[in-house]
């Protein structure tokens, strides 16, 4: 939905790695960027160093719009290099704006100088002229921003201090002044419905109406936002359009724009507007809303995957039903969370692309939904098998009067060594010593059983069991004697074969710059994981080794720390392999 990206710098740390994957993204999908250097209320905070380590690491195209007056506490002004005007703050939050003192006029030159020659190279017209005369008018400066700002070739840096509001309205002046509008904004990509091909739409008032749903916010008041961004024609109040991913029509009515909390109704918006709706009833995020005769779908947004996952627990009883609700709104508001049930363990499990992420949901619920919730580590989902094999008898017998129970049976259990999980059942019975009608409830006999092992109470895998003898009672046998015939039996049999406890391993992908190779390989061997092979990727390392579960539940906060961010993973259930004693 953006057409320009403000990378914020801080004023006292400078450049980070942040700054760099930010920079990297603009440049990867083209967008159009600037910089502002803030907190520069901050003690240690430097203007000249912060823009001077800009310029080192991206280039001459970083050109300064704007520099601050006084320093750290004193900081109390913005020059407009270009205007060359000066805006006063005073501590009431009152601005004066004045022509700029004498002191500052060579700073102000440099620096026009510097944004005079980034502009005369977007154009020929424009080089010749400034070759000719010197310099350029204020018209042609600020026509030259815009279109280096598309282009890329030119990054414009404001500067300031949210937290103390000096310099917004500055920043926001600039940003309608020296920013491309969404005329110039990048093409979208889109299907044709028909045809299934891609294309490019540019941005177009006479075209019908079409719009891309890129938010979705859960109100507990309001209920579902969607916000959109108009992307041709316009959009009068109470039509009717087509939700072109649901194939589905959805009614517009109260189409406003959103300022921090605030609703501004509205009754028509245009391309390039960003506005919002409340209570869509099949859109979500990445959606396409047009009119009926729009023959274009725009393309699905692409999401980070979730590379961490905790287990969420009400800290009150009866809490369920309202953290089921809040997921579910979250879930709708933010498509790099996934909520999933592990029936397994009985547990609601959540997962994102951080613990941070992971700790925000958990706030949002409190301060939005006011439902508190705990979390932990999900649990293993551990597997028992068994190593040897056992040949032993299971026979249940009640005779007490009247009606007995009789059931006996003879099974060889043994360890399936064709990789399978499922357990697999085996009728060797001769001569009828088990009636064929009873041979079906020993199988569910064995099969309710592997539910919960003998060893630690875990589902056991990889199991053959061979039915080979046994005896019955032509009156007191039944169903349920010969289930539970099986059942004593399937406990022998664990016991006496040997059972052991498995655990999941994973199949790890660690995508990591050259230097941090050593301490990712060092991490993996701690962790009791094995490194398969390494091979280069788009001028990083690419790591693949199989890895416990148990071991990296947490490891996205890990690789953080080793790589300063830069490094990325992706991890998969591979098998199960023997846990060491």
């Amino acid at each position: 939905a953006s057409d320009v990206a403000t990378i914020i710098v801080s004023g006292v740390s400078g450049v980070k790695v942040g700054t760099e994957k930010a920079w990297d993204y603009c440049n990867k999908i083209k967008l159009p960027r600037a910089f502002f250097i803030n907190k520069l209320d901050r003690e240690n905070s430097s203007y000249d160093k912060t823009l001077n380590s800009l310029q080192e690491k991206f280039g001459r195209s970083v050109v300064p719009l704007q520099f601050p007056i006084g320093k750290e506490e004193n900081f109390n002004g913005i020059v407009n290099v270009i205007t060359k005007k000066v805006r006063l703050y005073d501590k009431k939050g009152n601005i004066k704006i004045e022509d700029a003192p004498l002191e500052l006029l060579d700073k102000i030159d440099e620096y026009n100088q510097i944004i005079m020659e980034a502009v005369a190279e977007t154009s020929e017209e424009l080089l010749e002229k400034y070759f000719e005369e010197g310099t350029l008018s204020f018209d042609e400066i600020y026509d030259g921003l815009i279109k280096g700002c598309v282009s890329g070739d030119i990054a414009p840096v404001m500067c300031g201090s949210a937290g103390k509001v000096i310099g917004m309205d500055a920043f926001i002046e600039d940003v309608i002044k020296c920013f491309p509008s969404p005329r110039f904004a990048l093409k979208q990509k889109a299907i044709n419905i028909k045809s299934n091909e891609k294309e490019f739409i540019s941005y177009d008032e006479n075209k019908p109406f079409s719009a891309l749903v890129f938010k979705t916010i859960a109100d507990p008041f309001v209920g579902k936002i969607s916000m959109f961004k108009v992307i041709t024609g316009k959009l009068s109040n109470e039509v009717n359009v087509i939700n072109l991913n649901k194939n589905k029509s959805e009614k517009l009515s109260n189409i406003f724009f959103m300022k921090g909390k605030n609703q501004i109704q509205t009754k028509e918006v245009i391309t390039g507007d960003i506005a919002a709706i409340a209570k869509l009833q099949y859109t979500e995020t990445g959606d396409t809303l047009a009119d009926v005769n729009y023959e274009y779908r725009y393309d699905k947004m692409n999401f980070p995957k979730t590379n961490i996952s905790m287990s969420i627990l009400p800290m009150a009883k009866g809490d369920e039903d309202k953290i089921s609700i809040a997921l579910q709104k979250l879930a709708e508001e933010d498509p790099t969370f996934k909520v999933s049930r592990d029936t397994e363990n009985a547990e609601t499990i959540i997962s994102g692309v951080g613990e941070t992420h992971i700790e925000v949901i958990a706030s949002k619920m409190k301060n939005k939904f006011g439902v508190e919730v705990k979390l932990r580590e999900p649990k293993i989902p551990y597997r028992e098998t068994i190593k040897g094999s056992a040949f032993v008898q299971g026979k249940h017998k009640k005779q007490s009067g009247g009606h007995g129970q009789y059931g006996d049976v003879k099974i060889l259990f043994e360890k399936r060594n064709d990789g399978i999980e499922e357990l697999e059942f085996v009728d060797n019975v001769v001569g009828g010593v088990v009636p064929r009608n009873y041979i079906p409830a020993v199988e569910k006999g064995v099969k309710d059983s592997i539910e919960k092992g003998t060893l630690a109470g875990f589902p056991v895998i990889g199991l053959r069991a061979i039915l080979k003898d046994g005896s019955y009672h032509p009156v007191d046998s039944s169903e349920m004697a010969f289930k539970m015939a099986a059942s004593i039996a399937f406990k022998k049999g664990m016991e006496q074969a040997k059972s052991i406890l498995l655990e999941p391993i994973m199949s790890l992908e660690v995508i990591v710059p050259d230097e941090n190779m050593g301490d990712i390989i060092g991490d993996i061997n701690k962790k009791r994981g094995r490194v398969i092979g390494m091979e280069s990727y788009m001028e990083m390392q690419k790591i693949i080794a199989e890895v416990p579960m148990a071991e990296i539940f947490k490891y996205s906060t890990d690789l953080r720390s080793m790589t300063q961010a830069r490094g990325t993973f992706d991890v998969r259930f591979l098998r199960y392999e023997e846990v060491p004693e």
